[in-house]
């Protein structure tokens, strides 16, 4: 062994617990399908993929495969919001779910609960978790964090996605590998990072909850391929080599429309406040207007 491969040797390596599987959804695009095989070879992953990119189908299409895979349940949590748009999603693409309010509710496959129900549950019943819109992970001491995280340390395929990761937000990357069961944020920051005690005398300071840290200089490039080696991250499909097509949204304009207030003129801020909470009955009008006309506004 000479050095360069001894030096290969220490590299951290993410150890794959997953499966191969090649049949995944014809109707994903096909990075859609990519990282879902990805994914499911991982066993333990994140996926961090702009807004529109299709985290939904990609993480049910995943849950699925598990199932399959495992003759076992697969739990979804989601925001309030988001239950009932993943069920529809499901839908779409021919995979079916259950929303459930409590463990009475649970069918075998894939279900989908809020995350203020999880205390509801035995998650020892389930063999995969996927966490939509992972963010919530950011919270450093939240008792909301340390509970997933808790809860689902021995649930052996798990999947975070979200479509706002911070890369420079190391707190967040660090409870993500935590709660995949890669690395303890604790010895994140003890292998890559340096604890800034003077901050504003290094290259920008990155928070992580309370103190500030960086990265060693040596430390950059094994750190972002280490969490290359459990993470996806995209903004559009080129990111990673494939076609843009679909994808690349139309320029963002703004129309200023403006409605006459009948108060009068406001000087202090809490004359302004009540003339704008006084204003919305005509800012309502003036807005069902244009969309009643169709106008491009």
């Amino acid at each position: 062994m000479d050095y360069q491969e001894f030096l290969r040797s220490k590299s951290m390596k993410v150890v794959e617990c997953g499966f191969a599987s090649d049949e995944i959804n014809p109707m994903l695009f096909p990075f859609q399908r990519d990282i879902t095989k990805w994914a499911l070879k991982k066993g333990k992953a994140a996926i961090f993929a702009g807004c529109g990119l299709g985290k939904t189908p990609i993480q049910l299409e995943w849950s699925k495969k598990v199932c399959l895979q495992t003759d076992g349940n697969v739990l979804i949590l989601a925001p309030l919001a988001v239950a009932n748009q993943t069920l529809q999603e499901g839908k779409k693409f021919g995979i079916e779910a259950t929303i459930c309010e409590s463990p009475a509710d649970i069918k075998p496959g894939i279900n989908i609960t809020n995350y203020e129900k999880l205390q509801k549950f035995d998650v020892s019943e389930f063999v995969g978790i996927v966490l939509d819109e992972s963010s919530i992970l950011k919270s450093y001491d939240g008792k909301t964090r340390t509970a997933i995280i808790n809860a689902f340390v021995d649930t052996p395929y798990k999947l975070a996605c979200t479509a706002t990761p911070s890369p420079n937000d190391y707190a967040e990357l660090g409870n993500h590998a935590e709660f995949l069961g890669i690395m303890k944020r604790t010895e994140m920051l003890a292998t890559f990072f340096v604890h800034d005690s003077k901050p504003g005398q290094h290259h920008p300071d990155q928070k992580c909850g309370e103190e500030k840290w960086r990265l060693k200089g040596h430390a950059v490039k094994a750190f972002w391929q280490w969490v290359a080696s459990w993470a996806v991250m995209m903004q559009k499909p080129s990111d990673l080599g494939y076609e843009d097509n679909g994808f690349v949204l139309p320029e963002l304009r703004f129309h200023q429309v403006t409605t006459k207030s009948t108060s009068p003129y406001a000087r202090t801020i809490q004359e302004r406040v009540k003339t704008r909470s006084g204003n919305v009955a005509e800012k309502v009008e003036m807005l069902a207007s244009v969309i009643n006309s169709n106008l491009k506004v």
